[in-house]
């Protein structure tokens, strides 16, 4: 059996335990052993992190001790799987560059009011199993406007601006670090946009495929 580590907290505003207990079901079904921490500390628990394969976070708005970003970063080059949604990701411990550049991208803004917008899978992957089979879908929560590097392979997209400049950002992302899988998905400011069928769907598997990887 797989053990799945969740790591919860931080602002309250992203419902850290509600979400992440909607995909515990789920994680359980796909054959993971799940484990749950509330303090950051746990990143420096070298044992406990080498024996998990995958780490799920949800903290938003959150501070690292270089002791702490240093045992997250190490655990996933060595091939524990990290992936989350939303602020839980890319809108927290900005001050750890090493952490920033593990996720590959970073929150920097969204419009004050949600919005209506449109989630287009990337064609090119479209036989990525997180997204196979999954048609584009429309969302109404926060959109994100967001840094990112090259080293993402981007799983779905949408336009961010006005029609006449619009830009074109991530929505769903994978990364290699080390031997670890990373996955990203932007959406998740509420646990109404999580339990969306397309955006339940997206992250669970986003969550699964995260896992470490087993050599034969």
């Amino acid at each position: 059996m797989k053990r799945a580590l969740i790591v919860r907290g931080g602002w309250e505003g992203h419902s850290p335990v509600e979400a992440t207990e909607m995909f515990i079901p789920g994680l359980s079904d796909a054959g993971f052993e799940v484990d749950i921490a509330e303090d950051l500390d746990v990143y420096t628990d070298a044992e406990r992190l080498r024996a998990t394969d995958l780490i799920v976070q949800c903290w938003s708005m959150g501070t690292l001790t270089p002791q702490q970003c240093d045992g997250l970063v190490t655990a996933v080059r060595d091939g524990t799987g990290f992936a989350g949604w939303h602020g839980g990701i890319v809108a927290t411990f900005q001050d750890s560059p090493d952490y920033l550049r593990m996720v590959g991208g970073m929150f920097l803004y969204h419009p004050p009011e949600f919005l209506d917008y449109e989630v287009r899978v990337n064609r090119e992957q479209a036989h990525h199993p997180i997204v196979a089979g999954l048609p584009d879908f429309t969302v109404h929560t926060e959109q994100y406007w967001m840094l990112s590097d090259s080293l993402n392979t981007v799983l779905a997209t949408t336009e961010f601006g006005p029609p006449e400049q619009p830009a074109t950002m991530p929505v769903a992302w994978t990364r290699n670090w080390g031997a670890g899988r990373i996955f990203f998905s932007a959406i998740g400011h509420r646990t109404e946009d999580l339990w969306d069928p397309a955006v339940y769907t997206l992250t669970h598997r986003g969550l699964v495929w995260a896992s470490r990887q087993v050599v034969q």
